[in-house]
């Protein structure tokens, strides 16, 4: 399996952007191997994002580990203040 972090490369939310931008920048500093998945561009990629995050109305940016479900934004924060990144991610 592999970290997967589901985006959108068209947001008109600045504060979206900087999450996005938040975690990809913690994973490949972390040399963690993820997948970045464009949401905007397949409606088939936000309806799996929704199905692994098991809420029919979540919002980029959701982390995934294969279909294993990881969490948001604000959970990606919380694992990393208590040192607990790679356990969040299901590594």
């Amino acid at each position: 399996m592999s970290v997967v972090v589901f985006y959108a490369s068209v947001s008109g939310s600045l504060e979206v952007k900087k999450r996005q931008e938040r975690i990809m920048s913690v994973l490949s500093s972390k040399k963690i191997n993820f997948r970045a998945v464009d949401i905007t561009q397949n409606s088939e990629d936000k309806d799996l994002m929704r199905k692994i995050a098991n809420n029919s109305k979540a919002m980029p940016p959701q982390i995934a580990n294969g279909s294993n479900y990881c969490g948001d934004y604000e959970a990606f924060e919380n694992a990393i203040e208590v040192e607990q990144l790679e356990e969040f991610l299901k590594m």
